[in-house]
């Protein structure tokens, strides 16, 4: 992985070189080498950081955002007549000013990913080989809502929709191909598992539970504790969106009258809002004062719903992320393994069919140069020919040559794709011919070649189950 800003791939192009546009970049900060805290500030500064803040850039096209409790990314899609490293500069501008972390400690905590290296560690994160509970099935959820939310706004460009949904397949691969997750790990499981531990109890059957927030972990836990048979549960939102959220899930909505009562009353208190105001050791000194029973308060939200010195209260636990991100299991290496095979051969198929379709509009437009050519002479031989048949009989000879004259542009152009030298085709094109090659998004649906014959290319799925099979062997 390319750490830290200097130096970034231009995937084709040198830097300060033109790109007619839809090539991919990203921008990552995860739990392991940014921390916690650090992602805490990307996601809770003046402004959120949006796909359309980012596809504001005037060198950026479109914007994909992944931001979760362990993971900061931000996917965008070069504009034509960008440079790369300009785009890079503008999406960290973006960043600094909606989060409110300084250009130069982002520079240091980002890593610029691109190409076949970009590919991969986003597949890896939809299998949940990259997060802190291996294995874990919320991310690839996030995936989704995050490439949706960027089609809701229209900032996700072809190329983007397309690497999101690859990387959706490849989850789906290795959730049915492999045992990875078969547990149904979590970060939400992990942190009830804790809470459940620390009240002396196995599972949350019976307990009673206030949950803030209505995202989409506290979708999860209402889930989870759905699925533990505890049905004392309550709901809070300080925007106000509890009672819809809460009804359809089986959970009460509380009021913020209703709060103070239902936190002295409960065995657990999940935060999952980061959003709302932090409660704080005054209030739940205040609201829990005289009760005897232990309260478990657990902190799921990056930025925090409750103070740090809430564990110092008698009779209060506390457990943070950093708790959970401890506490989580290791999949079992052979799991790890196969499904790491899976993720490689899809990322590399991708790759391999990206490129292809960034060759095409090459190919189709020195296809188009050569028949526009070949229609000028046709139109002057039969001009010239009384003859019919003769006018045919030199017609046939001129197509044939032609087809023979673009045999090794168009292999010569596949060879380059799969090296990733695209731009070097390009702009021979452009140097011999004049040609302008348009963005890969102008040619037909990625799997159908120039002459509109379909390809069917073994696929990533396909490749993993040979290199599984093979190693089983």
């Amino acid at each position: 992985m390319s750490k830290g800003l200097e130096g970034a791939p231009s995937e084709g192009h040198a830097r300060g070189q033109v790109s007619p546009g839809g090539q991919l970049f990203a921008l990552v900060a995860s739990h392991r080498a940014a921390g916690l805290d650090f992602l805490a500030r990307l996601g809770s500064g003046p402004r959120r950081v949006t796909s359309g803040a980012v596809a504001g850039s005037p060198d950026v096209s479109g914007a994909v955002v992944l931001s979760t409790c362990n993971r900061f990314e931000v996917y965008f899609e070069l504009a034509a007549g960008s440079d790369a490293a300009a785009a890079r500069d503008g999406v960290v501008s973006i960043i600094s000013s909606c989060s409110g972390v300084p250009e130069g400690e982002l520079g240091g905590s980002l890593d610029f990913l691109s190409g076949h290296e970009m590919t991969e560690h986003l597949f890896s994160v939809g299998a949940g080989l990259d997060s802190a509970v291996v294995g874990e099935r919320e991310i690839a959820g996030q995936l989704r809502r995050a490439l949706a939310a960027a089609q809701e706004t229209g900032t996700a460009g072809g190329g983007l929709i397309r690497l999101f949904q690859a990387a959706s397949r490849a989850s789906r691969d290795v959730g049915s191909l492999t045992k990875l997750g078969d547990a149904g790990r979590s970060m939400v499981s992990v942190a009830l598992d804790l809470a459940a531990a620390k009240l002396g109890r196995v599972g949350t059957a019976g307990l009673s539970v206030v949950v803030i927030g209505t995202g989409a972990y506290a979708g999860s836990t209402l889930a989870l504790l759905a699925a533990g048979h505890c049905s004392n549960v309550s709901v809070f939102s300080w925007s106000g969106r509890a009672g819809g959220f809460a009804e359809t899930r089986g959970a009460a909505a509380l009021s913020q009258a209703e709060l103070p009562a239902a936190i002295r009353n409960a065995d657990v208190v999940i935060g999952c809002s980061g959003r709302g105001s932090r409660l704080g050791t005054d209030k739940f000194r205040r609201w829990r004062q005289g009760t005897q029973g232990r309260l478990v308060v657990v902190d799921l939200a990056l930025s925090r719903d409750f103070e740090p010195e809430t564990g110092n209260i008698p009779g209060i636990d506390l457990i943070t992320l950093e708790d959970v991100r401890l506490a989580s299991p290791r999949e079992h290496s052979a799991a790890v393994q196969e499904a790491t095979v899976l993720v490689r051969h899809a990322s590399l198929r991708f790759e391999e069919e990206r490129q292809s379709r960034q060759m095409d509009s090459a190919i189709v437009a020195l296809r188009s140069h050569m028949q526009q050519v070949l229609a000028g002479e046709l139109e002057r031989i039969r001009n010239q020919h009384a003859c019919p048949a003769t006018a045919e009989a030199v017609e046939f000879a001129v197509r044939r040559v032609v087809r023979q004259l673009m045999h090794v542009p168009t292999a010569r152009a596949r060879e380059l794709a799969a090296s990733g030298r695209h731009g070097d085709y390009t702009a021979a094109l452009e140097a011999l011919y004049g040609l302008t090659v348009g963005p890969a998004d102008a040619v037909g649906p990625a799997g159908q070649g120039v002459c509109g014959q379909e390809t069917r290319p073994e696929s990533g799925l396909e490749a993993g189950k040979k290199s599984l099979t093979a190693r089983a062997s």
